[in-house]
């Protein structure tokens, strides 16, 4: 871990759990960090802070920002500022462990519900690589539901973070955004990640709390911001996708995988269907699942077609490709830019037409269920 220390000079913006601030550096530089409130005091202009600026250092896709270890001269104030009732440790044997309530453990109100066998019972479950397709999906799911019935309830969709990116669910702000209008019944945390309204042990009892205590329509599942890649064929963070798809698979539930497809991206391994996705899909995924492909034009449709056919345990099912205009007129209710590798919708529409399709076909799984 490199350190530094710095002094707040103002504060930029707050939302739950989590202050971003500017800080002086030692070096004179003005700077951003972030600083979590779940386990410390909100900051003032004039703390001092004890910084980890590793990621900056080392010039690594963190959004610039440094991370507050510590505010100097706080006292006993310089402790937690909450507390748990839950006996389940989360960044267990670090510095920044806490305790939280798991769902699961006996002091819960709903601990029974995870006695005995339990199953998900057909729920249809979008699995995506990407952090960046949480919004896509929601403004989508949003846009058809007013297209056919504006009065009805809109699909009831719970959003699961993984571990393999950002920790702290205060992390994301798309999370914070689709919280602030509604449009998440609820969002669950498992592994080492956390801050979720509902936190679980690991992936299974996560999708168990999503059907039998939420109540979902629909489950979402990613990781937080913050994809590793290698450029190695085993060294990424998304072939997690094809272990997700045998847990759903095993709570007798359907996995519905977001391809990851793009016709903007310079690197040959990520042109078409990503090696990530036909990776994930190919060597971790022992169940078949569903693979939603859009029905793009006809050049970059006969590629994605032909990487389809590596994809032989699988069900893959053809899907309308959504007009841009449409894709557009949905985001439009989105208060911020979406983008992913920082491409937004015209700068690569395949991405977000796939998505978009994915979400589809998810939407048409539950309805044949009802």
């Amino acid at each position: 871990m490199i350190r530094d220390e710095g002094t707040v000079a103002d504060i930029i913006s707050v939302r739950g759990g989590l202050q971003i601030v500017t800080v002086w550096m030692r070096s004179g530089e003005l700077e951003h960090a972030v600083h979590y409130t779940d386990t410390l005091p909100l900051l003032n202009p004039g703390d001092v802070v004890d910084l980890n600026v590793t990621a900056v250092k080392l010039r690594l896709g963190s959004g610039g920002f440094h991370i507050v270890l510590s505010i100097r001269d706080r006292g006993l104030e310089n402790h937690s500022t909450t507390s748990s009732n839950g006996h389940i440790m989360k960044l267990k044997y670090t510095p920044m462990q806490r305790s939280v309530l798991a769902i699961e453990e006996p002091d819960s109100s709903f601990h029974s519900s995870f006695q005995g066998e339990k199953k998900i019972e057909g729920m249809p479950v979008l699995l995506g690589e990407l952090h960046s397709m949480l919004p896509v999906v929601m403004c989508w799911l949003r846009y058809r539901h007013q297209q056919r019935n504006s009065y009805g309830r809109a699909l009831d969709v719970a959003y699961i973070m993984t571990d393999g990116g950002a920790l702290p669910l205060a992390w994301s702000e798309h999370v914070a955004i689709l919280e602030g209008k509604e449009w998440l019944k609820t969002t669950i945390t498992y592994g080492q990640a956390y801050g979720g309204k509902v936190e679980a042990v690991n992936k299974f009892s996560a999708l168990v709390a999503a059907k039998h205590v939420v109540n979902a329509d629909i489950s979402l599942v990613t990781m937080g911001p913050g994809i590793v890649g290698t450029n190695s064929r085993y060294g990424f963070s998304g072939l997690e996708v094809g272990e997700l798809v045998n847990a759903v698979y095993a709570l007798e539930g359907i996995p519905v995988v977001i391809p990851r497809i793009s016709f903007a991206d310079p690197r040959t391994r990520h042109q078409g269907i990503s090696h990530h996705t036909l990776t994930a899909l190919q060597l971790a995924a022992r169940c078949p699942a569903v693979v939603p492909l859009p029905l793009l034009e006809a050049k970059e449709n006969a590629i994605v077609q032909k990487q389809a056919q590596s994809l032989q345990l699988h069900q893959i099912v053809a899907m309308p490709s959504p007009s841009i205009a449409e894709i557009a007129e949905a985001f439009s209710q989105y208060p911020h830019p979406i983008t992913s590798m920082g491409r937004g919708l015209s700068q690569d529409p395949a991405y977000f037409q796939t998505i978009c399709a994915a979400a589809d076909c998810a939407s048409q799984i539950h309805n044949r269920l009802m």
